[in-house]
């Protein structure tokens, strides 16, 4: 099943969160946050201006973002656990430094 989001909306995939502190200590599953980082998987069209004008979306697909704790709905999609929100959720793109692309 593919799926396609409408008009503003975005569909993100979690990134999960380290395991461990700096300091090496092990965070149990039961006192972990959800990760408010996630990548962009799938964007919609776009959001319409009054005068019916598409507007295109600033996040694009394969960008990292940061959302709020509550942002978004959560479906499942080919057994995948991903988020659906609006592109108004979202609270800014991480930009990963050149140093760090060519470590990677």
């Amino acid at each position: 099943m593919t799926f396609r989001p409408l008009h503003d909306r975005i569909l993100v995939r979690r990134i999960e969160s380290e395991e461990k502190t700096k300091g090496g200590i092990i965070i149990p599953d039961t006192a972990k946050e959800k990760p408010q980082e996630g990548e962009v998987i799938a964007v919609g069209a776009g959001a319409r201006d009054e005068t019916g004008r598409v507007l295109s979306l600033d996040v694009q697909v394969g960008d990292r973002i940061l959302f709020g704790k509550w942002s978004g709905t959560e479906i499942k999609v080919n057994g995948e656990d991903l988020l659906i929100m609006k592109e108004s959720d979202v609270l800014g793109i991480i930009e990963v430094q050149a140093e760090q692309k060519k470590a990677a």
